[in-house]
């Protein structure tokens, strides 16, 4: 791809880490000349087919985590967070593994049920729900709309009508601090979410709708927020959720039949990070449940979870290609064609990603780069101090795992060439016959179609 200039410095020796593949899809397996596949297609043949930035979803790995969600909460509904990702294949393949499907927008809900998506099966979130939100609800008929302001209550029971009834449930902020970055922590009172524990809103809020007859309350919701690693914030909401259900139970005589504890479960982003041990919060939610409602006297709710990340992040890889290397005294800034406007998450909330170069083998020692973006602002960051070949050039193939979610459903769309690049195209891959089945836009209010 032309001539290179490797700067004269002292390059490490390959790390061991470069060739780990524990946090890519299973189906990843190696090829010659330092290739990789992903449900048997190359990803250098992806590359050349649909051109780059590109998006790799493997089918089978979606699948297989649905399944072990199942798996793991036998007792309890399991609903994808719509807003991790979607599109018309990823709502059949939930579908069809017979999770639940929570959404935040009429356009994701429009997109599930034309999609083939039960809507019974559907829950609405948002809070800011607009009136397109509301009534695409109530036309489909959606399973639950979760309250998530005083304000709603009103709203939603007006739009029912007089003869309607809706079913609802009522987001409670516990009081939990819990996730990765400062961004996505939402158990506390200082974010826009929910309604609060602590100064009484959620109960009181509870009465208002047990008041009105075109709604019905099947339960409470919270979410303490997101890439949360440790289980014991979980017990903590739980806990704090059982002691308002038996109030409410002594304060209004309901007993209320469903928790949904939401998601946030957190997964490695670079081989050796730390992730939700699944099966342990599974068993010990489920016993901290028991035996919270056996002090409480009350009848165990049915529980559900919410895991977006958790199910499509590890089956998402994103398909670079290098434009420009540049050597800035003891610095290299590897430039691709892609950047903040198909993933800001590392500007926003500091996420550190793992790229590898794929396609082409390196006979050389690693030395610490950093991948940038080609947009005009200094912030365009995707990869800071990760190890890469020294010799890297443009041109090379550049492949970052753990690439399935909120990136595209965070995007800029523009004119390429400008200060974003016009939007990639995603292809989603079937594991069943090693196919690329195609591309797909990734829909819905936050993701132009």
């Amino acid at each position: 791809m032309g001539d290179h200039t490797v700067a004269t410095a002292v390059l490490s020796e390959v790390q061991p880490r470069a060739g780990d593949l524990s946090i890519w899809p299973a189906s990843t397996t190696r090829l010659a000349h330092g290739g990789l596949a992903v449900g048997g297609v190359p990803l250098a043949e992806i590359a050349e087919r649909f051109d780059t930035p590109a998006y790799v979803l493997d089918e089978g790995e979606v699948r297989e985590r649905c399944r072990t969600y199942r798996d793991a909460f036998p007792e309890a509904d399991v609903l994808y967070a719509a807003k991790a990702f979607l599109s018309r294949a990823m709502v059949r393949w939930v579908r069809e593994e017979g999770l639940g499907l929570d959404v935040c927008s009429a356009g994701e809900l429009e997109l599930a049920v034309t999609a083939g998506f039960p809507p019974e099966r559907i829950v609405l979130h948002g809070n800011a729900k607009s009136p397109r939100d509301l009534e695409a609800a109530l036309r489909l008929g959606v399973g639950r709309i979760v309250i998530d302001s005083p304000s709603e209550i009103a709203r939603i029971a007006a739009a029912v009508g007089a003869d309607g009834r809706q079913k609802v449930m009522v987001r409670v902020v516990p009081g939990v601090s819990a996730g990765g970055h400062d961004k996505i922590r939402t158990g506390t009172d200082d974010q826009k979410f929910g309604l609060s524990l602590a100064d009484g809103g959620a109960q009181h809020a509870i009465t208002r709708v047990l008041g009105q007859p075109q709604l019905e309350l099947t339960g409470l919701h919270c979410h303490i927020g997101s890439q949360i690693t440790d289980v014991k914030p979980y017990l903590v909401a739980l806990r704090r959720m059982v002691g308002l259900m038996a109030r409410v139970r002594d304060a209004d005589g309901v007993a209320l039949a469903e928790l949904d504890m939401g998601g946030g479960h957190g997964i490695a982003y670079r081989p050796g990070e730390p992730a939700l041990d699944l099966t342990t919060l599974a068993r010990r939610m489920r016993a901290e449940l028991i035996e919270g409602c056996a002090a409480a006297g009350l009848t165990v709710p049915r529980l559900a979870v919410e895991p977006g990340r958790a199910i499509v992040g590890p089956a998402g890889v994103a398909l670079y290609r290098v434009l420009t290397v540049k050597h800035s005294g003891e610095k290299v800034f590897v430039a691709v064609d892609g950047g903040m406007s198909d993933n800001p998450r590392p500007a926003l909330y500091g996420v550190r990603y793992a790229p590898r170069l794929v396609g082409r083998a390196s006979t050389t020692g690693h030395r610490t780069a950093t991948v940038v973006g080609r947009h005009c602002e200094a912030g365009d960051i995707l990869a800071a101090d990760v190890e890469l070949p020294a010799d890297i050039r443009p041109g090379d193939l550049l492949a970052v795992p753990v690439a399935g979610a909120y990136q595209l459903c965070a995007r800029s769309d523009g004119a390429d060439g400008g200060t974003r690049t016009a939007t990639p195209p995603c292809a989603p891959l079937s594991t069943d016959d090693g196919s690329v089945a195609g591309r797909i836009r990734c829909p819905g209010a936050r993701c132009a179609v």
